[in-house]
């Protein structure tokens, strides 16, 4: 094998939460993959681990780095969206963040 790196993930923006036109479900988060466009193209992501990275104030077990980690669960609408829930809900100061997609577990 050459030197280079497999990456076992694909980048994910955080659109927000599930809502309608007067309540939001801050439990279930909407995310756009990228180079996913349609709803076929996400069926391949269902049951996908999610980790959604972030640094903070105070260092824990020699890391200022968390995660907090979810699965990908059904496609929304027809563009290639698709819901996601988490362990614990998203912060707010995740929208518009970025989430890695990993590829596993694998449904082949």
């Amino acid at each position: 094998m050459s030197g280079e790196r497999v990456r076992l993930f694909v980048k994910a923006q955080v659109l927000g939460y599930k809502r309608s036109k007067a309540n939001q479900y801050c439990h279930t988060s909407l995310l756009k993959i990228d180079g996913v466009n349609t709803t076929k193209e996400a069926d391949f992501y269902l049951g996908k681990r999610i980790a959604y990275i972030y640094k903070a104030k105070t260092q824990k077990k020699g890391s200022y780095f968390r995660a907090i980690w979810g699965r990908v669960t059904r496609a929304h609408g027809n563009v290639g969206t698709v819901r996601a829930k988490f362990l614990k809900n998203l912060p707010p100061s995740a929208m518009g963040g970025s989430v890695r997609v990993f590829m596993y577990p694998s449904r082949v």
